[in-house]
């Protein structure tokens, strides 16, 4: 067995090295963050530190694998990681999360393991591709990318022929949001029809100018105004 010295060692910096590719989702302001993160990485070490132990203590009696119960690890976070992972209108988030959690969950195991070179340059290399590509992603896709805020009659199947509209330009929709638009004022039809207010996220590989887009969502039957942001 080993030492409690060693066992605090392997606990703390499991928590310790969960807490930085934690710190780097919370400061995004995604769902799993510094807690979720460091109980998930220090959870896999003692699960990996429980496995050896077992196997020591019936080593030369059995044919017992340290490994098996590790790996209950590696599946099992998979029913934690599409907890995090969420569809919002068209598109899906969350993904990046759900990744982190399952290699934390390695790193936990590796430092359980007393695999600590592994854990921690794995943990500074998924720092680094979550910090360093998100700005590039951002770099590359800024002129890419604009918003689009609608405001429309509520009918059945409008947002279907915003989108197609859209795809008929070769955009792309990355996210929406929708809300109920309360325009009970006449300013743009009669008194009491309800309108809806949509917030588009667009992606624009081919760099269509956005007055055209603006022209075309407008003249959409139904759509009573477009603004570009």
């Amino acid at each position: 067995m080993i030492s409690n010295g060693e066992l605090l060692t392997r606990l703390v910096l499991s928590c310790i090295l969960g807490g930085i590719i934690g710190y780097e989702r919370q400061s995004r302001r995604k769902s799993a963050g510094l807690r979720t993160n460091v109980l998930v990485c220090l959870g896999a070490c003692l699960i990996m530190v429980m496995s050896e132990g077992i196997y020591q203590g019936v080593e030369g009696h059995t044919n017992a694998d340290p490994a098996r119960l590790a790996a209950q690890v590696v599946s099992g976070i998979g029913f934690l990681g599409a907890g995090a992972i969420m569809k919002e209108g068209l598109t899906v988030t969350g993904l990046t999360t759900a990744a982190c959690l399952w290699v934390v969950a390695g790193v936990g195991l590796a430092v359980g393991g007393g695999f600590y070179s592994g854990a921690l340059i794995t943990t500074a290399l998924v720092f680094v591709t979550l910090g360093t590509l998100s700005k590039l992603d951002e770099w590359v896709d800024h002129e890419k990318n604009f918003s689009l805020s609608i405001h429309t009659i509520d009918r059945p199947g409008q947002m279907l022929r915003i989108n197609n509209c859209l795809e008929g330009l070769h955009l792309r929709i990355r996210g929406v949001k929708i809300k109920s638009d309360d325009l009970d004022d006449g300013r743009w039809g009669k008194k009491g029809r309800k309108y809806l207010s949509i917030d588009l996220e667009v992606y624009n590989p081919q760099g269509v100018k956005g007055v055209i887009v603006v022209d075309a969502v407008r003249s959409l039957e139904g759509v009573q105004g477009v603004d570009l942001i």
